[in-house]
């Protein structure tokens, strides 16, 4: 078996919610051979990896993999359960997958859930499913090979790479209140909500973490300075510059003193209760050497501090918004002895728990035997090869982070009203709106001592690490993350703006220009994303082909939207999934045959199947907007995934005799159609006038019945967020089609013939634009004289060739006279393979068709202007709008209604 390829969807998408790789399957020498024809592979793989025992499979029951295995199954389908074992072995949580065919004969697309916030760079997946491959194929013809070493060292890149503890708290915790979340790339830095309500997480600071605080809290000097001059308790200190000062020092406050650099963090380079000048000499110089980023000294390194010890417990107190979130009591890293294990074996005991990882990965980190532990080991009189008594103590740091070992036990609900006011005044003295409070007392459920250097605040620490109240070793969790999350939106505070997204094969970015003129008309800042790029405010912030969900999160990042329409196409859905989770309205203009043999559509329905994810990944309660008069579109209403989310169904038609809108309404539902030439509201048997057909810009006096549909589209989606019908009107009366909506159905008069500009592209398109021709300018028989007008057309080169053929076959049932010429971007084809097809597909729509060849797009309008005859249209269908706005403005070309 061979492993392709790896593409990763990262929104919602046709297999989950949640995000997916598939892996791209040859079977190649296996392709056809089932599991019963390899005897014994069964009980081989199983007896290697035991939990496939457990699979559920199709039968939704353990043992569903055997039983499938013994019946006889197809090795993609193997591999697909390998891998998800394999990730389960690692920790990776992943229960979802599923293997369908894809092409020819022995090739599978084998799908597979990811974790929500993996890097969608992340080369772990493909490498478990390379590992899987090699696990089946061992078991063919014996025992797998032994993988151990790999999936070890896959383990640590998925340790390396996945959220840390808090991150991912407060990921979920913005989950379970229904905040968007965006992980950005591979850090430990969410997006919440969307655009003017978006918020930015870093690990626990905000986005309204002050840089003044962050600065005052990495400076411990200053820090102690200002809590000092508030009045709150500090343990006296002084800075240092080389041995002799912190000699000094020690004189002046007397032992025990702390040493400790003047920017560390994590507890590294702290030496506590030291007494004599050697081992202030010996703190100094290793405290020195790893505090990066303070004053310098003399050659010995840089400052550090020394200050007096405040002896009692060690607490950390979560100040969240000005008030106490959770407190912690901390106790160093530190084993037992049980009278028969060494300190060494000791420290292996307690690594053994699956709570201890490596940094920030699990709630406790690792102890280690570095030289900080080594040192204080024979302090104690200790090594580690020693045996410590049954019961004995031996500490192995005595500062008590979390990050050298440390252990903690929640004691929120024993924190003194005293003892909290000290911490949210030092909070609120540095300017943090979250902030770690470390601090030293007898008991911070009494009051605090009267005498002084009884109690003291330590450290007041920006962008705290949540481990220890999450997961404390004693007690239970406190839910910090949601504290911090409430403190970002609080209760009734929006975190989304309304979102409308619009897909189908027809007609997308003109709903799409429609329903954003409307909300900009209305007063809202609208982002919007089309075929041609991305518009903030109106304003074109990146030019592409901005159809997918790279530009939906872009729209949603920004700060200043406060509505987004997205144009939603089927490449995108296929190839990313949706670039947001849920929206208010769905839009389905029409399926129709398009963009076959391309990713694997094949059919109508596979492309009714993509597009159907808009409509069903509508919030509950939505509004879902459906074409009538395509059964395609209309079905839509009636899959089980778009009823679950119970949505206002809104269907428009051109007719109001349209079975489905008719019976729709007369089932008391609401809809859209033209009626007595108005575009017209109903809702069962009332009906509301919005403005009449003629006026609708862009529509030439409802000659453009293609831009009517879109227009009642667009009216449905708008209204389903608010938008009154006043409002539609006058949006739609002044949504001018050059500046609005460039490149689609756009008419200019070149001397004395009009030419239309459209991106039509496949039949139901063309068949639009040739309807449009004739009852704007008349004439049908498509004869040389006989008034249908000359085509000059392109056609992209990703659609299979019986499309092609067959929208040529209907651009000739119009169209007598035609220039063809090609893409610059041949997608794939030959050069002359284009033109080729479209021809065939004139002849046999036409068999006396007259069509020219031209070599680029100024000789195609060019040789159709000069055949047509004066007054007679022209229609040009483009692959990039640009260079037709420029070869038009050469022709001296004039806008015209």
């Amino acid at each position: 078996m061979r492993l392709d390829h790896v593409r990763r969807l990262g929104g919602p998408n046709a297999y989950l919610s949640r995000p997916v790789a598939i892996a791209h399957l040859d079977l190649q020498g296996l392709t056809g051979h089932e599991t019963t024809d390899h005897p014994g592979f069964a009980e081989r793989l199983v007896a290697a990896l035991p939990g496939l025992s457990s699979h559920h499979c199709a039968a939704g029951r353990p043992g569903g993999l055997l039983d499938a295995m013994a019946r006889g199954t197809y090795f993609g389908h193997v591999t697909e359960h390998v891998t998800l074992e394999l990730s389960g072995l690692i920790g990776r949580e992943a229960f979802f997958g599923r293997t369908v065919l894809a092409g020819g004969p022995g090739r599978y697309d084998v799908v597979l859930e990811c974790p929500r916030d993996e890097p969608p760079g992340s080369p772990v997946v493909e490498r478990l499913v390379g590992v899987a491959l090699r696990v089946v194929t061992g078991a063919l013809t014996g025992p797998p090979p032994d993988t151990a070493a790999e999936l070890a060292e896959i383990a640590a890149l998925y340790e390396a790479e996945r959220l840390g503890v808090s991150t991912a708290a407060l990921a979920a915790a913005a989950r379970r209140r229904g905040v968007p979340v965006r992980r950005v790339g591979d850090l430990n830095l969410l997006r919440l909500g969307y655009g003017r309500h978006r918020r930015m997480v870093w690990a626990a600071m905000t986005d309204a973490t002050a840089a003044i605080g962050m600065e005052i809290a990495g400076d411990k000097r200053l820090a102690h300075r200002l809590l000092a001059d508030a009045g709150l308790p500090v343990p006296d200190g002084r800075v240092a510059a080389s041995p002799a000062e912190a000699l000094e020092a020690l004189r002046d406050i007397g032992a025990p003193v702390v040493v400790k650099p003047v920017a560390g963090h994590q507890g590294e380079g702290v030496h506590i209760e030291l007494t004599e000048p050697p081992e202030v000499v010996a703190a100094f110089t290793e405290a020195a050497g790893g505090a990066g980023g303070g004053p310098k000294g003399d050659a010995d390194g840089a400052a550090v501090i020394v200050e007096s010890y405040v002896p009692g417990r060690d607490y950390r107190v979560l100040v969240v918004g000005g008030r106490v979130a959770a407190a912690a009591e901390l106790t160093a890293a530190r084993v037992v002895g049980d009278g028969a294990a060494t300190v060494a074996e000791l420290v292996e005991r307690v690594n053994a728990d699956p709570a201890r990882g490596e940094g920030h990965d699990r709630p406790l980190t690792r102890l280690v035997l570095g030289p900080a532990e080594l040192g204080l080991l024979a302090r104690q009189g200790h090594r580690p090869g020693t045996v410590p008594a049954a019961g004995e103590t031996v500490w192995l740091r005595r500062n008590a982070n979390l990050s050298t070992g440390g252990t903690s036990r929640d004691v929120t609900a024993e924190v003194h009203p005293e003892a909290a006011a000290l911490c949210v005044r030092a909070a609120g003295t540095v300017g943090m709106d979250v902030c770690g409070i470390d601090l030293r007392l007898p008991d911070i459920a009494a009051p605090l001592p009267a005498e002084p250097g009884a109690a003291g605040i330590l450290e007041v620490n920006a962008a705290p690490g949540l481990r220890m109240h999450l997961a404390p070793h004693e007690g239970g969790g406190r839910d910090v993350a949601g504290d911090i999350i409430d403190l970002l939106y609080p209760d009734g505070t929006p975190s989304r703006v309304p979102i409308v997204s619009v897909t189908g094969t027809n007609g997308k970015t003109t709903t799409v220009r429609m329903i954003a003129h409307m909300l900009e008309v209305d007063g809202r800042r609208t982002g919007m994303t089309s075929t041609e790029g991305v518009y903030v405010g109106r304003r074109l912030v990146h030019l592409s082909d901005a159809s997918g969900p790279r530009s939906a999160e872009m729209v949603l990042g920004d700060r200043t939207v406060e509505a987004a329409v997205l144009e939603t196409a089927r490449g995108g859905i296929v190839r990313r999934g949706l670039g947001y989770d849920r929206a208010d309205v769905a839009v389905v203009t029409n399926v129709t045959s398009d963009h076959l043999g391309v990713d694997g559509t094949e059919s109508l329905d596979d492309l009714v199947d993509i597009k159907a994810l808009v409509a069903e990944k509508v919030r509950r309660g939505g509004r879902v907007v459906l074409n009538a008069e395509d059964p395609a579109s209309a079905g839509m209403a009636e899959r089980a995934a778009v009823r679950d989310r119970d949505p206002a169904v809104r269907f428009f038609a051109l007719s109001p005799d349209a079975p489905v809108l008719a019976a729709h309404l007369r089932d008391g539902g609401a809809g859209y159609c033209v009626e007595h030439g108005w575009l017209t509201e109903a809702s069962g048997d009332r009906r509301t006038r919005v403005l009449p057909v003629e006026e609708i810009a862009g529509a030439f006096g409802g000659h453009a019945a293609h831009v009517v549909a879109n227009a009642l589209a667009a009216v449905a989606a708008a209204r389903g967020l608010g938008v009154s019908l006043d409002v539609v009107a006058r949006a739609l009366r002044t949504f001018e089609p050059h500046t609005r909506n460039p490149g689609r159905g756009c008419v200019y008069r070149v001397g004395e013939n009009p030419v239309l500009v459209d991106y039509a592209h496949n039949p139901a398109a063309v068949a639009a634009m040739a309807a449009f021709t004739a009852a704007r300018w008349g004439g049908s028989d498509g004869r040389p004289g006989g008034g249908s007008g000359v085509a000059a057309v392109t056609l992209p080169g990703d659609r299979c060739d019986d499309l092609v053929v067959e929208t040529a076959r209907i651009l000739a049932g119009s169209f007598g006279r035609v220039v063809v010429y090609e893409d610059e971007d041949l997608r794939g084809r030959r050069s002359g393979e284009m033109t080729r097809l479209i021809v065939r597909g004139l002849r046999e729509g036409r068999p006396d068709v007259l069509h020219h060849p031209a070599g680029d797009l100024k000789g195609a309008l060019t040789s159709a202007l000069d055949m047509a005859e004066p007054g007679e249209p022209v229609l040009l269908l483009y692959e990039k709008l640009q260079p037709v706005l420029e070869l038009l403005e050469t022709l001296g070309a004039e806008p015209e209604e």
